[in-house]
């Protein structure tokens, strides 16, 4: 038959509408239709090539001899035409004859528009050139981010025909442009070190892609990996060299000068990137400012012109000094407010507690500050220097107020400020910073007579101070013209209508209440409180004294109640009457702090008001009850079965209970700083034991690297003040929290000495319990030497005599480690399978995941690399929801290995690059050279020989240092390399 003429059309079929309606394609993967979520039947490959051909002419027609040519090309078949006819009768009645038509002596389909996923990836492409022309970064990632997502696969799977060969590598090499322009977009934003563990699993299977080769030097080099960026280009160099016979492109050349040079231009983007309202979070944490701000002109006009004329210029610090209570948070969140229209991309606000004993730690706040710009947890890494650096660079392109309040020095300050231009830091403090470099330097003075009038009088009203002038000249001069002291007198007097301005003027014309009090420094500030806090009612009193014993730097509503002794309800309503008064400040929702000196003031109240001095040690006996109450139900819903909750001091306030083990943890996270303060505080003999099983079942805090170096600080506490007390008990106890930290950090000859100690410690003491734990502990220290057996027989023992089921699953799965190492195979995956299966009994979801951990290692060891992979995926999925960092670190690390060993080392290298970033910070440097190792090995297995050697050499050098036996291992890999 010619094929030139047309199929036969009996009649022109009008489309049918809403026959069509719901109808999706896909075309990114297999190609499928389906109708409101359910697949329509697509026929034989010939059949899916006309759908192809028809879906990809976007609604134009295509005639006979064009489908003919796409489907079967030269080689088409004699009764090609016909053919043509039956697959296209077919689909119509698949897809309703509203979508398929004939035309002109061909078809066409005529979907609505956005059914065909390539379209609405193309759409997506194009809207992210429009926002990346735009300078709005973040806007292109995402919406690059939500066309590859459409994919599914190879494009257009399993269709024949030369056309769909032809436009199956169009798609896949689109997708590939689509993927270089995000992984560009990543760099710019700075998410450099993501970017490296994709850019490897791309160049393994790109190797001749020589962009991609750019970009991974660049995230490399912008990584701090300076030398396998280099690596990289060496590798590259060789390979085009040996497979084409050519060197590589001008831009990858100079970008290795460029880094041999340090050339600082390549650790930032070339321009900074904007940050769209969509998906750049801009935070708005600078607390209320007071409505009745009085006077301090050219103050507000000194700093408000250096905030105004930030952008562009050097970044801005300035600095307000003056004594207590003087108003220089007033003064800051004022003039901060003001400003806020230069500071589009959003206001950082931190009470630092420098005038406290416990000012707050630049890393905590950094960690606060990140999360607020939008960083997760799980990125955030834990030494100070590494989170200042995510900071700054978190901060590089954006245009943000940080307003850095109550400082105790310089040193406290500097990691806090942000590095570039555009933002700016206003910051208070008691002291002149004269040694912060570059800061514009603002003493704040008690204010002038005449602005302090104007402050009592809007507090108290116009028509009362004018009626009695100089009763209120009076008020104000006694206190001394600090407006804290006289917004408080001004508060009360306000409060109370049947006193007159006479009247309180009368009350602090006594000289031995104010004379001895209203000076500078402290003492003024605490004549101020005192007026204040003897016009509270009984109730009140009471609490403003005993909620200050806590050392926390805030306080949740439950745990006020437990200090106080009373219902939720009752204790809210005190609390929110203390804010009324300003003796107490609503730092969030359900949550209450005091201003540092108003805290010393209520310890001194409380001192030496109450009655009964026993009443303080109670206040805080039943803080300490509340955290270790909740602490061990939370301990209890995370590891159903677990015996230690029976062996813990026992409390007599009540906790809170939980239901959700996320709520649960959520509560531990958050409590995390306010909790660790109680028990540093809680060192005495009354409650040493029990703030050792508070910190015991809090355990998590320490593992998962959240809160160590604060975990690690309160455990050293308690061990040094049981010795001093010679309670060897809490002593035992206290060595066990640290061996866990220890262990967590890779410091394996410390934990087991603290582990040691804590074992012969619970022999002296016969508390059961802890000697299981820390046989455990000794045997799990002891397996990276080979050794441990007898410590895991007698943990066995002891749980089993204790009955605690989860406890012998621990040991057994150690014990499963073990055997590993020592070559019995077989034997360790039996015991760590015996030890998942016990944990699954219980429901035990945590430590179940640590069994799946030890079973994957096992079998993995045993080449059944699919089971493994089950097992540590399972894994995997729990340490992430548990928030568990160094386990979710570890587990990838794990998996890389697998896929190194099914000689799959593309994603082996992909894996231990995301190992790496999640370990960043945490898990010590032994753990770090063994994923060293494995990434170098995946390197070396996909061509990259010089980044593998780079690693290894890092590697060693860790391994080195530690003395530790790995260190040969790696040099042997080192050596064919060198030979080479």
């Amino acid at each position: 038959m010619d094929r030139d003429s047309g199929p036969r059309v009996p009649e022109q079929r009008t489309p049918e509408h809403g026959r069509n309606t719901g109808v999706r394609f896909s075309v990114l993967g297999p190609v499928r239709a389906h109708r409101d979520g359910e697949a329509l039947p697509s026929g034989t490959p010939q059949q899916r090539a006309l759908l192809t051909a028809l879906l990809l002419r976007d609604g134009r027609t295509a005639t006979a001899s064009e489908l003919i040519d796409a489907i079967w090309g030269d080689e088409s078949p004699s009764q090609a035409l016909a053919a043509i006819r039956t697959y296209a009768s077919r689909l119509r009645k698949s897809l309703g004859s509203g979508l398929l038509v004939s035309e002109a002596g061909g078809y066409a389909i005529r979907a609505t528009p956005g059914s065909l996923d390539l379209a609405v990836a193309q759409e997506l492409s194009v809207s992210a050139d429009k926002a990346a022309a735009s300078g709005d970064r973040c806007t292109a990632r995402d919406r690059i981010n939500e066309a590859l997502a459409l994919w599914d696969g190879e494009p257009l799977a399993s269709v024949p025909g030369p056309y769909a060969e032809t436009e199956r590598a169009r798609l896949e090499e689109w997708r590939l442009q689509l993927i270089e322009t995000r992984l560009d977009l990543d760099l710019e934003v700075g998410c450099h070190a993501e970017a490296v563990s994709e850019l490897t699993a791309l160049t393994a299977a790109h190797p001749l892609r020589e962009r991609l080769r750019e970009l991974l030097m660049l995230a490399l080099y912008r990584s701090g990996r300076q030398a396998e960026a280099l690596a990289v280009y060496a590798d590259t160099r060789r390979l085009l060299a040996d497979e084409l016979g050519v060197d590589p492109r001008p831009e990858l050349a100079r970008l290795q000068r460029r880094i041999l040079q340090a050339d600082e231009d390549l650790a930032r983007p070339a321009e900074p990137p904007a940050a769209p309202a969509a998906t750049v979070v801009r935070p708005a944490q600078l607390p209320a400012t007071v409505p009745d701000f009085t006077g301090r002109a050219s103050f507000v006009r000194e700093l408000g012109d250096r905030l105004a004329t930030t952008e562009g210029h050097v970044m801005a610090v300035s600095a307000v000094a003056g004594i207590g209570g003087v108003g220089k948070t007033t003064l800051a969140v004022h003039v901060a407010h003001a400003a806020r229209p230069h500071f589009p991309d959003g206001q950082l606000y931190v009470d630092l507690q420098g005038a406290g004993s416990r000012a707050a730690e630049p890393e905590t706040v950094l960690g606060s500050f990140l999360r607020a710009l939008g960083t997760p947890d799980s990125a955030i890494p834990d030494s100070l220097d590494d989170r200042a650096a995510l900071y700054r660079s978190t901060l590089d392109g954006r245009r943000v107020l940080v307003l850095l309040d109550n400082a105790r020095d310089a040193a406290q300050i500097r990691p806090l400020l942000p590095g570039t231009a555009g933002s700016a830091a206003l910051v208070t403090s008691r002291a002149r910073m004269v040694d912060l470099a570059g800061a514009h330097l603002v003493d704040l003075d008690v204010m002038a007579p005449e602005e302090a009038l104007q402050l009592f009088t809007k507090i108290v009203g116009t028509e009362r101070v004018n009626s009695e002038r100089q009763a209120a000249l009076d008020v104000v001069a006694a206190c001394g013209f600090l407006p804290l002291a006289i917004r408080i007198a001004a508060s009360r007097l306000a409060a109370r209508r049947t006193w007159t301005v006479s009247v309180l003027a009368a009350k602090l014309a006594d000289e031995r209440r104010r004379l001895d009090e209203l000076q500078a420094g402290d003492l003024a500030v605490k004549a101020t409180f005192e007026l204040g806090y003897g016009q509270l009612e009984p109730q009140q009193a009471r609490a403003f004294r005993l909620l200050g014993l806590a050392d926390g730097p805030d306080i949740s509503l439950a745990a006020a109640a437990s200090v106080l002794d009373l219902s939720v309800q009752d204790a809210e309503d005190v609390l929110e009457s203390l804010v009324d008064t300003s003796l107490l400040e609503s730092a969030a929702p359900g949550r209450y702090r005091y201003h540092d000196l108003v805290r010393l003031y209520a310890r001194s109240c409380a001192e030496r008001d109450e009655q009964q001095p026993l009443e303080r040690q109670s206040a805080l006996s039943r803080l300490l009850d509340f955290y270790l109450s909740t602490a061990s139900r939370v301990y209890a819903i995370e590891r159903p079965g677990d015996r230690l909750v029976d062996h813990l001091e026992t409390t007599t306030y009540e906790g809170l209970a939980f239901t959700d083990r996320h709520d649960a943890q959520d509560w531990l996270y958050s409590e995390a700083i306010s909790l660790l303060a109680c028990v540093r505080q809680s060192t005495g003999a009354g409650t040493l034991r029990r703030a050792v099983d508070l910190l015991w079942s809090a355990l998590d805090l320490g593992e998962s690297g959240a809160n160590s170096k604060e975990y690690e600080t309160a455990a050293r506490a308690l061990r040094d003040a049981a010795r001093t007390t010679g309670d060897a008990r809490a002593e035992g106890r206290a060595n066990i929290s640290l061996a866990y930290v220890h262990h967590a950090a890779g410091q394996f000859d410390q934990g087991d000495r603290e582990a040691e100690e804590a074992a012969r410690l619970a022999d002296e003491t016969q508390d059961l319990m802890s000697g299981c734990w820390a046989a455990n502990l000794r045997g799990a220290m002891a397996f990276y030497q080979n050794g441990g057996a007898e410590h895991f027989a007698r943990a066995i023992e002891g749980f089993r005599n204790c009955g605690d089921v989860p406890g012998e699953a621990s040991a057994l799965c150690n014990l499963s480690r073990l055997h590993l190492a020592t070559g019995n195979t077989s034997s360790a995956v039996d015991l760590a399978r015996q030890g998942t299966e016990m944990y699954d009994s219980m429901g035990h979801a945590l430590k179940g995941a640590n069994g799946r951990y030890a079973l994957g290692l096992a079998l993995t060891k045993s080449g059944q690399f699919a089971a493994a992979a089950d097992q540590l995926r399972e894994a995997l999925a729990v340490f992430r929801d548990s928030r568990q960092r160094l386990w979710e670190g570890m587990t990838l690390f794990r998996l890389a290995e697998i896929d190194l060993a099914a000689r799959r080392p593309a994603q082996a290298a992909a894996g231990a690059e995301m190992a790496l970033t999640v370990l960043r910070g945490i898990g010590g440097e032994w753990r770090r050279g063994n994923v060293l190792t494995v990434l170098g090995r995946a390197l070396f297995g996909i061509g990259q020989s010089g980044r593998a050697q780079v690693c290894w050499h890092e590697a060693l050098s860790l391994f080195e240092e530690l003395k530790s036996p790995e260190a040969d291992d790696v040099r042997a890999l080192l050596t064919p390399v060198a030979a080479a």
